[in-house]
C-alpha cells in the first residue's frame, strides 16, 4: 500500500469513527426524547389524578361542614353549599375512576372508596332529612354516634394514599428524565472529545506524510545531473500528492465543522425542551463549547491555512454567536470587542475560544442580574510581546457572601485549558465589575 493510499485509508477510517460517534448521539437523543414523551404523558395523568383526588377530598370536607352547620343552626342557607359540594365530590369520584388504570379500578381499595363515598353521603342525607322533619334529637344523636367521622377518616386515608402514589410516580418520572439528560450530556462530551481526537490524529498523519515527502524531495535533489529529468518528474508527482493531502485535510475540517455544528444544534434542541433550569444551563454551556471548536475548523477550511488560525477573526465570529445565544436566553447586556491581529496554532485556538466563550457567557448570566450593562472583550499584546485575552464588565463583581453559581465545570475547564496552553489566568475585582485575564506564552 502506497503512502498516499495509506493516509487516505487511515483518514477514512478515522472519519468513520467520528461518524459512528455522531450516530450514537443521534440514537441516544431519539431514545431519550421517546422516553421523555412517555414520562411526560404519565406525569400528566398522575397530576390529573392527584388533583382530582384533592377535589374529592375538598368536596367531602365542604359537604360535611355544610351538613354540620345545618344540623347545629337549622339555617337552610347551609343546604346550597352542601348540594354543590356533594355534586362536586361525585363528579370528582367519577373522573378519578376514569383516570385509574384497569388494575386500580378493580382493586379492593377502589371498591371500598366508592362504598365509603356512598355511605358517607347516605349518612349526611339522613341527618339532613331528620333535621328537616323536626327530629332534632334523633339527628343530633346520629351525628354524635361518630359513624360519619369514622367514614370520613377512612375515606381520607384512601384519598391520601392515592395522592401519595401519584406524587411518587411523578417524582420517579422526573428522576428518569434528569438521569437521561445527564447520560446525553456525557455522551455528547465523549463524542466531541472523540471527534477532536480523530481530527488531531488525521492532522498528525497528514503532517508526517508531508514531511516525508519533503525529505524525499531533498534527497532526489542531490542525485546526479543525468537523473535531473527523473527528479523533475518525481517532484511534479510529489507536488500533486501534497496538493491532494492539503485538499483532504480541508475536507476533513469541513466535515468536522459540519458535524460539530449538527451536534451543537441537537444540544440546543434538547436544551429548549428540558424543564429543569439547571439542565437548560448545562446544555447551553455545552452547546457554546462545541460551537467554539466548530468555528476553528470552519476557519481552517475557509482560510486554506491548515496550520494556524487568525485568532481575532475566529473570536469575532465566536463572540457574535455567543451574544445571539445570550440574547435569545433573555440577557440584555451589550458586547464590545477590541481585537488585534494574532496568529495562533489550531489546537491552541480551540482552547482560547472555549475560555473566551466561558467567560463571556458567565458575564452575560451573572454580571448584571437586575440591569443592562456592557461586557468588553480585549485581545492585545503586552509590553513583553505576549498575547493577552481580557474579559471585563462593570457588574456586581465578587460578593463575599455570594454562593458559587453554576456547576463549577466552567472554572475547572478554564483552569485545565490554561494549563495545557502554558498560560496564566487571573481575576480582578474592579469595584465595580470583574476582570478575567488570560496571558499566553510566546509562540
Amino acid at each position: 500500500m502506497t503512502g498516499g493510499a495509506k493516509v487516505t485509508w487511515v483518514s477514512a477510517t478515522l472519519l468513520v469513527i467520528g461518524f459512528a460517534a455522531l450516530l450514537v448521539i443521534v440514537f441516544m437523543t431519539f431514545r431519550l426524547v421517546e422516553r421523555a414523551q412517555i414520562d411526560l404523558s404519565t406525569a400528566g395523568t398522575e397530576r390529573n389524578l392527584a388533583a382530582t383526588a384533592v377535589q374529592l377530598r375538598y368536596g367531602f370536607i365542604a359537604a360535611e361542614s355544610s351538613q354540620r352547620g345545618y344540623i347545629v343552626t337549622g339555617n337552610e342557607i347551609y343546604l346550597a353549599p352542601y348540594s354543590s359540594a356533594k355534586s362536586q365530590a361525585n363528579q370528582a369520584l367519577t373522573k378519578l375512576l376514569s383516570l385509574m388504570e384497569p388494575s386500580q379500578k378493580t382493586s379492593a381499595a377502589t371498591g371500598r372508596l366508592v362504598l365509603l363515598v356512598d355511605e358517607k353521603f347516605e349518612e349526611m342525607d339522613e341527618t339532613i332529612t331528620l333535621k328537616g322533619q323536626g327530629d332534632d334529637a334523633e339527628a343530633l344523636a346520629l351525628l354524635r354516634s361518630n359513624r360519619g367521622k369514622a367514614l370520613m377518616d377512612e375515606a381520607r386515608v384512601f384519598i391520601s394514599s392515592l395522592i401519595r402514589t401519584a406524587d411518587s410516580a411523578i417524582a420517579d418520572g422526573e428522576s428518569r428524565q434528569k438521569a437521561g439528560l445527564l447520560d446525553l450530556r456525557r455522551i455528547v462530551l465523549a463524542a466531541a472529545a472523540l471527534i477532536l481526537a480523530v481530527v488531531a490524529a488525521t492532522y498528525g498523519i497528514i503532517t508526517a506524510f508531508t514531511r516525508r515527502l519533503a525529505r524525499a524531495n531533498r534527497e532526489v535533489a542531490l542525485l546526479n545531473s543525468d537523473l535531473e529529468r527523473r527528479v523533475q518528474h518525481r517532484t511534479s508527482e510529489l507536488s500533486v500528492a501534497r496538493d491532494r493531502a492539503e485538499l483532504l485535510l480541508a475536507e476533513v475540517n469541513h466535515r468536522v465543522a459540519n458535524s460539530l455544528a449538527l451536534v451543537a444544534s441537537m444540544v440546543g434542541l434538547q436544551s429548549r425542551s428540558a424543564e429543569s433550569a439547571e439542565t437548560k444551563m448545562a446544555l447551553t454551556e455545552t452547546q457554546a463549547r462545541i460551537t467554539a471548536v466548530a468555528l476553528v475548523h470552519k476557519k481552517l477550511y475557509v482560510s486554506g491555512d491548515v496550520h494556524s488560525v487568525a485568532l481575532e477573526e475566529f473570536l469575532a465570529s465566536l463572540l457574535q454567536q455567543v451574544e445571539v445565544s445570550m440574547r435569545d436566553a433573555g440577557h440584555t447586556a451589550s458586547l464590545k470587542a477590541q481585537l488585534v491581529p494574532v496568529k495562533m496554532p489550531t489546537d491552541k485556538s480551540v482552547s482560547v475560544g472555549v475560555i473566551a466563550a466561558e467567560w463571556v457567557t458567565n458575564a452575560f448570566k451573572y454580571a448584571y442580574p437586575a440591569a443592562h450593562g456592557e461586557i468588553r472583550v480585549i485581545l492585545k499584546h503586552d509590553d513583553q510581546g505576549h498575547a493577552e485575552l481580557v474579559v471585563e464588565d462593570d457588574g456586581v463583581g465578587f460578593q463575599a457572601d455570594q454562593r458559587p453559581q453554576g456547576t463549577g465545570l466552567g472554572t475547572k475547564l478554564v483552569s485545565a485549558l490554561a494549563a495545557s496552553l502554558g498560560a496564566s489566568v487571573d481575576y480582578k475585582d474592579r469595584r465595580p465589575g470583574l476582570s478575567a485575564r488570560l496571558r499566553l506564552p510566546s509562540n
